[in-house]
């Protein structure tokens, strides 16, 4: 099998109640593909408090980060936000489930959207992920989906909503739902590997 990522770094993002599965099949299709994957926590939305600061970052279904039936440094590695910069990746993934409703609010997770953006990176997201591409204005004029729930909030930002599974615009790729994942990496990899 040929490894068509290999040499190229891919940071998935996520906060607490993130799609467990949006996170964890990415993982493994990207590292199947020999890319490096970073997988990034952020202790932000729900189940955080100021009473139980550095709670580990945990998706809808149970799996934390690290996760616990995958050991780290084997097909991903854990990362801290501030150590991920625009200059080491290659592209930036964003699971869906809650996790996006509090990354829209975290203005480092913004100033690393816009500075991928600007640099040409690819910048990805799925379900309710392009949220948070809404908050830091980079899909004006674009053509992009997600899960139903964001349809408004995307069209309202001056993109145009395309109910596809996956949806590939310039350095901006979108995927709708979790059973939309495999066509959602492909694109990634085939951007990524073109």
């Amino acid at each position: 099998m040929v490894a068509r990522l290999k040499g190229k770094t891919i940071a998935i993002i996520a906060a607490h109640e993130f799609e467990d599965v949006e996170l964890l099949y990415p993982i493994l299709r990207f590292a199947e593909e020999g890319a490096t994957v970073w997988v990034v926590p952020v202790d932000a939305g729900l189940h955080t408090s100021p009473y139980l600061p550095g709670k580990i970052v945990t998706g809808r279904f149970g799996h934390t980060i690290p996760i616990a039936v995958m050991e780290p440094g084997v097909r991903y590695e854990v990362k801290a936000l501030n150590a991920v910069s625009a200059d080491d990746v290659d592209a930036i993934l964003f699971p869906g489930g809650y996790s996006p409703d509090a990354l829209r609010l975290h203005e480092p997770t913004l100033d690393l959207v816009r500075a991928c953006y600007e640099q040409g990176k690819l910048v990805t997201a799925i379900c309710h992920g392009p949220w948070i591409l809404v908050s830091a204005g980079i899909l004006k004029g674009r053509r992009t989906t997600g899960y139903v729930a964001v349809r408004d909030d995307v069209i309202n930002a001056g993109a145009a909503w395309v109910e596809e599974g996956a949806v590939v615009d310039g350095n901006i790729i979108t995927g709708r739902v979790p059973d939309d994942l495999p066509e959602f990496c492909l694109a990634i990899i085939d951007a990524l590997s073109g």
